[in-house]
């Protein structure tokens, strides 16, 4: 009987705490500037982009994660769509490396720093 008693008592302590904390905890809240350096500069955007039509063909909504480096260009890009997503990693100077998947099909996209580009496909 002893032993029912604490742990009913345990029990009440636990939903007691877990009911301060929760009342307790802030909502999540997007930020409405971007993350810049001490420069002024941005160095990351997470941005929404609705879907478009172009040329006959649509693009589905999605979002885009950008890290940017110091002169400006896009180091990493991270985004995903309702047909798939891709990540990008690149060197606006020495080339990049994209792998691609999407409900049509995946592919890894290599270029290098003299220009030439590999596809590899499944």
């Amino acid at each position: 009987m002893k032993m029912q008693r604490i742990a009913f008592a345990v029990t009440i302590v636990n939903f007691l705490l877990m009911a301060v904390l929760l009342t307790k905890m802030n909502s999540a809240t997007a930020q409405k500037e971007q993350n810049v350096d001490s420069l002024g500069k941005i160095r990351g955007s997470i941005s929404f982009h609705a879907a478009v039509e172009k040329d006959g063909v649509t693009y589905p909504a999605g979002i885009l994660l950008r890290l940017i480096e110091s002169r400006g260009q896009p180091s990493v890009k991270i985004g995903a769509a309702e047909d798939g997503g891709g990540l990008s990693l690149a060197n606006e100077r020495d080339g990049y490396i994209q792998l691609i998947a999407k409900e049509s099909g995946g592919f890894l996209k290599i270029k290098n720093p003299d220009g030439k580009e590999h596809v590899i496909k499944p």
